[in-house]
């Protein structure tokens, strides 16, 4: 399949991994590697199979078939050094209420037995101080639970981090925070695999997608190789009457309005603008490629998923 690397260095890798409860099909056949080094995005609809991978990966669900390693451990027989290994954000995280959020991240590096390394970067880039995190998780807002459940996962500098859903509550502001913490993660050399349904991030982040639908992998894309094959719109406007869009090249579905040509371009830009240069052109909009459209040709309007007949 596209994308999938052949060099050896996958930090997670998966073949035929399945997961089933009796009828429902939440995962099936999932085969993909995602490099070390990367930051791999697992694109899809709330309900498509992302939070049922990633648990099965980390030994919290038992696969029904296919097998998978994680930083080259046995996901089954070697699920505890995993664990260890890797930095974890589940979706809808859950904190301990009556403890304070520096005693639950402090509760969750014991668990994990690692130094808690970054944990001062992290609450200073997430605007964690200590006055917040002397607080009672019960005081809490969204936002700043889902900044916690952040830095714990990140806090001891994991060489893998696997995050579900990991901007779910977070404001813009903090958004952008996170994305420039996994902007350096990934120059440092560590991988990131992250689960979400919201198109624009993993478009600004990701190395790497792949589009997984009703617990089938659809398609596994370099994003800017994806990009670069999307339509983009273009706008036309011209001094007098509009040219017969039949000369301009790449363009397609196009509609003339007076002076005005709007339509679909199919090729490269600089060959687009160099054919259509003209004193009597008079503006030219061209809208960036989206993954939007990419995703949306894996899933039909009202596309049946799995996981949500499934509470997970």
């Amino acid at each position: 399949m596209e994308g999938t690397p052949s060099d050896g260095t996958a930090a997670i890798s998966t073949r035929g991994l399945t997961k089933h409860y009796g009828s429902v099909r939440a995962l099936t056949d999932l085969t993909l590697d995602v490099n070390s080094g990367e930051i791999f995005g697992f694109l899809g609809p709330n309900g498509a199979g992302k939070s049922t991978t990633i648990r099965t990966l980390l030994g919290f669900l038992h696969a029904t078939r296919g097998s998978a390693t994680v930083l080259g451990l046995n996901m089954v027989t070697d699920s505890v050094e995993i664990r260890r290994r890797t930095g974890y954000l589940p979706g809808g995280i859950a904190l301990y209420d009556s403890l304070t959020g520096e005693q639950v991240l402090d509760y969750l590096v014991d668990m994990q037995g690692r130094e808690p390394k970054r944990r001062a970067e992290l609450c200073d880039r997430l605007e964690l101080p200590g006055s917040v995190l002397r607080r009672k998780v019960r005081d809490y807002s969204r936002g700043m639970r889902q900044k916690i459940g952040v830095v714990q996962a990140l806090q001891h500098d994991p060489e893998l981090a696997i995050l579900d859903e990991p901007t779910e509550g977070l404001d813009p502001l903090m958004q952008h925070a996170f994305y420039a913490i996994l902007d350096d993660l990934r120059r440092e050399g560590r991988t990131i695999f992250f689960s979400s349904h919201v198109l624009s991030e993993v478009e600004r982040l990701c190395d790497r997608v792949a589009i997984i639908r009703a617990g089938e992998l659809m398609a596994i894309h370099d994003v800017g190789e994806l990009l670069a094959r999307r339509r983009r719109k273009v706008t036309l406007r011209w001094r007098g009457a509009a040219p017969d869009p039949t000369t301009l090249p790449g363009l397609e579905d196009v509609t003339v309005d007076g002076s005005r040509i709007t339509g679909s371009l199919t090729g490269e830009v600089s060959g687009f603008v160099r054919s259509i240069a003209s004193p009597n052109l008079e503006d030219l909009t061209i809208e960036p490629a989206s993954l939007e459209e990419a995703f949306l040709e894996y899933y039909a309007p009202g596309q049946a998923t799995t996981e949500e007949a499934q509470d997970r």
